[in-house]
C-alpha cells in the first residue's frame, strides 16, 4: 500500500519557495535604487563642478565650479561698483542719464531708495546748487554660497559745493539675484534687491 503525501506539506514549500523569491526581488530592487541613486549623485556633482564654455576659436573648454565662482565674483563686484557709481556720483549735468542706468541694476528696493530721495529733494539741491558728488572709492564684500548672494558695500564720496568739500562714507547691504543678461542695460545678469543704506557718515578732514 502507497504511502499518502500530506497536502500541507506542498502548501508549506510553496509558501517557502515564494517568501525566498519575495525576499530576493526586494533585495534585487534595493541593490537598483542604491545604484541608481548613486549614479544620479554621480551626474549631479560632474555637471556643478564642470561646466563648458566656447573659446573665441569655437573650441569647447571644461569650467571648473572654483573658476566659475571666481568668474562670479569678479562679476559681483563689477556690478556692485557700477551700480554705486551711477547711482552715487552725480552731477547735474548728467545725473538722469546716470539714474536711469542704476535703476536698471536693482529691483524695487532700490526705486523705493530713489523714490525717498526725490521726495527728500536731494536732486533738487543738485540743479539747485550746482553740487558734485564724485565717487572716490568703491569696497564690495560678497557672500557666494548661496543665491541670492548677500552683499555689503563701502562708498566714499566727496561732495563738493565749490570752495567746500565734504567727505562721505556710506554703507550699503542687500543681496544680488542671478538673472538673464540684457544689453547693455543689465551685462553682468545680476539684480540688486533688499537694498538698504545702512549708514552714512561724515569723515574727518584729513
Amino acid at each position: 500500500m502507497s504511502k499518502k503525501i500530506s497536502p500541507y506539506r506542498n502548501i508549506f514549500q510553496v509558501l517557502k519557495l515564494n517568501r525566498l523569491v519575495s525576499i530576493s526581488v526586494s533585495i534585487g530592487a534595493f541593490c537598483a535604487c542604491m545604484f541608481s541613486g548613486f549614479l544620479v549623485y554621480k551626474m549631479h556633482r560632474d555637471a556643478v563642478e564642470h561646466a563648458f564654455a566656447i573659446n573665441t576659436r569655437g573650441e569647447v573648454i571644461p569650467l571648473s565650479w572654483q573658476l566659475r565662482r571666481d568668474n562670479l565674483k569678479v562679476e559681483a563686484l563689477a556690478h556692485l561698483e557700477l551700480f554705486h557709481r551711477y547711482f552715487y556720483g552725480l552731477s547735474p549735468a548728467g545725473y538722469q542719464e546716470q539714474l536711469e542706468k542704476a535703476l536698471w541694476l536693482g529691483n524695487s528696493t532700490v526705486d523705493n531708495v530713489y523714490r525717498q530721495k526725490r521726495a527728500d529733494g536731494v536732486y533738487n539741491r543738485i540743479l539747485q546748487y550746482a553740487l558734485v558728488q564724485q565717487i572716490d572709492t568703491v569696497k564690495s564684500e560678497v557672500e557666494l554660497d548661496q543665491a541670492p548672494y548677500s552683499f555689503r558695500t563701502r562708498t566714499v564720496f566727496r561732495i563738493n559745493r565749490g570752495m567746500i568739500e565734504d567727505t562721505y562714507e556710506l554703507i550699503t547691504t542687500g543681496k544680488l539675484l542671478p538673472v538673464e543678461r540684457r544689453f547693455p542695460e543689465n551685462t553682468h545678469g545680476l539684480l540688486i534687491t533688499d537694498f538698504f543704506e545702512a549708514r552714512l557718515h561724515k569723515l574727518p578732514v584729513e
